[in-house]
């Protein structure tokens, strides 16, 4: 059928439209459906590229569409929420802060976008990644969010200067030339799939003592997983 082969990028638009929804629940005060869209987002991202590898149906214009809808998910919409965090909290700060300083906050989809141009040119990942994937700094990102946001009159510009040098490191990350083990499972067997399965426990784990920050934490271990597996 024609139309099969229009799922995957079908399903790239939804993932480009629930970034979209992400920003506007944001604007709207709602960082839990923020986050909700992200992750949302994180799935269709997955499953186009599932998709267009069952169905066999690669294009080019689907390439570049993955890219320009993962800017808008994993970027603008990270971006947003930690724009409107900071915003928050340089108004409950007694002297207030610079006018100037949320704005930083746009070095997430600067980054993010830096990020997938490389990746599109980049031949050796194909398998695994060099640096950060946008989808998991945006999943750290929108999930420690709503885990501070309660306590942001209370910390005001430590919480600021603190979340700036965070988003400072993760945007590096993005772009560093660190090894990044990918999260496809090829059989259900544990030899090969090693770090794919205690990455799963442990997001299991920390999901279950800790609700939606627990995914910032998970987010914490593939990074440390990661580089140990790349010094060994």
């Amino acid at each position: 059928m024609v139309f099969r082969k229009h799922i995957p990028n079908t399903l790239t638009c939804l993932n480009l439209v629930s970034g979209c929804i992400a920003s506007v629940m944001t604007l709207e005060g709602l960082a839990g459906w923020a986050v909700f869209w992200i992750v949302l987002a994180a799935v269709f991202d997955f499953t186009d590229g599932l998709a267009a590898r069952l169905l066999k149906s690669f294009s080019p214009i689907g390439k570049e569409l993955d890219s320009l809808a993962d800017v808008v998910s994993f970027g603008v919409a990270p971006g947003m929420m930690l724009f409107h965090l900071l915003r928050e909290a340089c108004v409950a700060m007694p002297a207030g802060c610079g006018s100037w300083l949320p704005w930083l906050a746009f070095i997430i989809p600067a980054f993010s976008g830096l990020r997938l141009a490389k990746f599109n040119i980049d031949s050796r990942q194909a398998t695994s990644f060099i640096g950060l994937p946008v989808p998991a700094n945006a999943l750290f990102w929108a999930a420690a969010i709503y885990g501070l946001t309660p306590y942001v009159s209370g910390l005001g510009g430590w919480l600021a200067g603190g979340l700036l040098l965070v988003a400072l490191g993760t945007s590096l990350l993005l772009v560093s030339e660190i090894p990044m083990f990918s999260l496809k499972i090829k059989s259900l067997a544990w030899k090969g799939n090693e770090l794919q399965y205690i990455l799963l426990l442990g997001a299991i784990l920390f999901i279950v003592l800790w609700g939606i920050p627990g995914i910032s934490v998970t987010i914490l271990l593939y990074i440390f997983l990661s580089i140990f597996n790349s010094k060994r």
